[in-house]
């Protein structure tokens, strides 16, 4: 039977069987299904090549290669993963950078209260393929090496203080984290074929520099977290370390809020959500069970005040599209004129009123043609 149609059965059937694992209750309505955005349909595209929905506009804030208009800074090329931070009345947009061969690290863009650019600095430099991460709660961003043997850096979106190399966390092939303040963990995403999902317990909330790394489990459909013996993977590489361990086909972006920890794999085009209270997951969306599925190559994920997520593409047809909580998943941007690019970094300022994303290699799909993006309108739930 085709892959598409077992998969719609069983999971149509029972909400269970096909994965191997329990549903929790909230997620009974999953995997989500194609429909109307909130929004309404996509435009055509404005003078910065997005389609938007109507009452949204946008801007260009940095180009790859080129100076920050009024900062003296050059930003960085191959943008990917972002994140935002309050910065008194302004805030804080952060990017990494691609780029192998010690090339790679992070920027930042510092905003105004009105919106506009007021600075524009390297917070971390001379690392390699830095290309997701996350924001900490205390204020600070978490930039992932994806090469083997990869390591977590602990980066000052201010830039005041020297990035620090957070040992502790894994050596692996790394892409997201998302930070769980109500368990105090750290979820942990590896861009692999068979990557794992982990997550990072500090001895201390707050401090990164000592704790356990721990890998996901799954024994006749039981999920487990167990102890990773050696987190530098010295002679074994950490997935393979733990019996049991549950792969991922090509981890990618990683969310948290409110008990569930969402992330992306792209091997299969799926997102998913851990119920971390109960250690359940659940599939919320899986381009199989679609008939033209609106979204696919998934990558970054955020989400918005409202519940909405945010999946970003990784080629596909250049969108971000939405999964809203009663699961409709629909696009809510278009870039044209990318086709060989990704989309990267989607974030939201602080007040939720603005979203930043990267076109990582631009028009021209090489490193250095980069365009990093907001757009502005009234998003749902927004302050």
């Amino acid at each position: 039977m085709e892959r598409r149609s077992l998969l719609r059965g069983a999971v149509v059937g029972t909400g269970t069987v096909a994965f191997g694992f329990t549903m929790s209750r909230s997620s009974l309505a999953y995997p989500a299904r194609p429909g109307t955005g909130p929004y309404g349909p996509l435009g055509a595209a404005d003078a910065n090549g997005l389609h938007l929905p109507r009452g949204f506009s946008s801007r260009i804030v940095a180009r790859s290669s080129r100076e920050v208009a009024g900062t003296g800074h050059t930003w960085h090329g191959a943008p990917d993963g972002g994140a935002c931070f309050a910065d008194g009345q302004g805030w804080i947009y952060v990017s990494n950078a691609e780029l192998g061969s010690g090339s790679g690290g992070a920027g930042a863009l510092r905003f105004a209260a009105d919106g506009t650019v007021a600075d524009a600095y390297a917070i971390l430099s001379g690392t390699s393929t830095n290309c997701a991460g996350g924001a900490t709660p205390w204020g600070t961003w978490l930039s992932c090496e994806e090469v083997s043997r990869g390591f977590v850096y602990e980066t000052d979106p201010h830039g005041r203080t020297a990035a620090v190399r957070r040992d502790a966390m894994g050596r692996f092939k790394h892409e997201a984290a998302a930070c769980d303040p109500d368990l105090r963990v750290v979820y942990l995403t590896e861009d692999e074929p068979d990557g794992a999902f982990y997550r990072f317990a500090p001895r201390t909330w707050g401090d990164l520099s000592a704790g356990t790394l721990q890998v996901l489990t799954g024994n006749d459909g039981a999920l487990a977290w167990r102890t990773v013996p050696d987190p530098s993977a010295a002679t074994t590489r950490t997935r393979q370390q733990v019996a049991g361990t549950r792969a991922f086909d090509g981890g990618e972006g990683c969310y948290y809020r409110g008990g569930l920890c969402y992330f992306t794999t792209k091997g299969d085009n799926r997102v998913w959500v851990l119920d971390t209270r109960t250690t359940t997951l659940s599939v919320v969306y899986d381009d199989d069970l679609v008939d033209s599925p609106p979204l696919t190559g998934v990558d970054n994920i955020t989400g918005s005040g409202s519940g909405d997520l945010f999946v970003a593409e990784d080629g596909g047809t250049m969108e971000i599209c939405l999964i809203t909580p009663d699961d409709v998943v629909a696009p809510f941007l278009r870039v044209s004129g990318h086709s060989g690019s990704e989309i990267t970094g989607p974030a939201f300022s602080p007040a939720g009123d603005r979203l930043y994303f990267s076109s990582q290699r631009g028009a021209s799909n090489s490193n250095g043609a980069g365009v990093t993006y907001e757009v502005r309108g009234p998003f749902r739930g927004a302050a």
